[in-house]
């Protein structure tokens, strides 16, 4: 490794969230989360490859939004959790753009199943689509920007049960923990090539009738959150863009909660 030359060049702070020039893989961006990731990225200029697996409807009209901006997107479909497909993704994200910049897993399930009743097929089937997904698309994104010699950002989406888990969800804690542990060793085998890998842990997202669906989960929501209120998947996507910018440029391996402050507060 080359000692560095000091001091380190720093960049105009008018610069640091624009994405103009760059290539932005957001998966499982055809519905909530991704949707919103996807659209900030835009308005920073990127161009964004929307991915989805089943949402190919939602995901050709956030494409449709994005270039009636004036912006840049194609959408991608495919199963994460199959290597052929994960590899088609970066094959016409190279296509399309020419090269990838950034990638933000996100794609994901949050299914509920107790420990006495849950099957060996939904244990795997949690774990595929959470952990399996991060780890390919981390390999065949990683590639590729290490062939482009120029570095990159990866954002994994984790949650805030990877630390503090749900009664249901052992099989998403410990997908999501696991994402938290994958991010910290990608992130030290991948800093020698300039490609910096974070996680963002995100806590209760508002969506279109939560609060009929789930009154009391909301009510305990803003009873504990010091911010007192739900996070929008803008509140996540602006986390994103902060990691993936030059203005994390010294940050890897961290996990950021963006959570209203829950992950702050004394737990007794």
């Amino acid at each position: 490794m080359t000692s560095p030359t000091y001091p380190v060049p720093v960049p105009p702070v008018k610069t640091l969230l624009d994405f103009s020039g760059r290539v932005a893989v957001i998966t499982g961006s055809g519905s909530g989360l991704g949707t919103g990731i996807a659209r900030r990225f835009a308005q920073a200029g990127a161009a964004v490859v929307v991915h989805y697996r089943t949402s190919k409807v939602e995901a050709e009209a956030l494409v449709h939004a994005i270039q009636a901006g004036s912006g840049k997107a194609v959408a991608v479909g495919g199963d994460l959790t199959q290597g052929a497909d994960v590899d088609r993704l970066l094959v016409e994200t190279l296509e399309a753009f020419g090269r990838v910049d950034v990638l933000i897993n996100n794609a994901g399930t949050y299914p509920e199943s107790g420990v006495l009743e849950m099957s060996e097929g939904e244990w795997d089937s949690v774990l595929e689509a959470n952990l399996r997904s991060v780890f390919l698309c981390t390999q065949a994104a990683a590639q590729r920007m290490v062939a482009q010699g120029d570095g990159g950002a990866i954002v994994n989406i984790t949650s805030i049960e990877a630390a503090n888990p749900q009664a249901g969800h052992s099989h998403y804690g410990a997908a999501k923990a696991a994402v938290v542990a994958h991010t910290r060793a990608a992130a030290q085998e991948l800093a020698s090539h300039g490609i910096r890998v974070n996680a963002v842990s995100p806590g209760l997202l508002w969506r279109a009738g939560i609060e009929r669906a789930w009154p009391e989960g909301v009510r305990r929501w803003h009873s504990r959150a010091p911010l007192q209120r739900m996070g929008m998947p803008e509140d996540v996507a602006d986390a994103c863009l902060f990691l993936a910018s030059p203005g994390a440029r010294w940050i890897t391996g961290a996990n950021l909660f963006v959570d209203g402050g829950v992950m702050a507060k004394q737990v007794f």
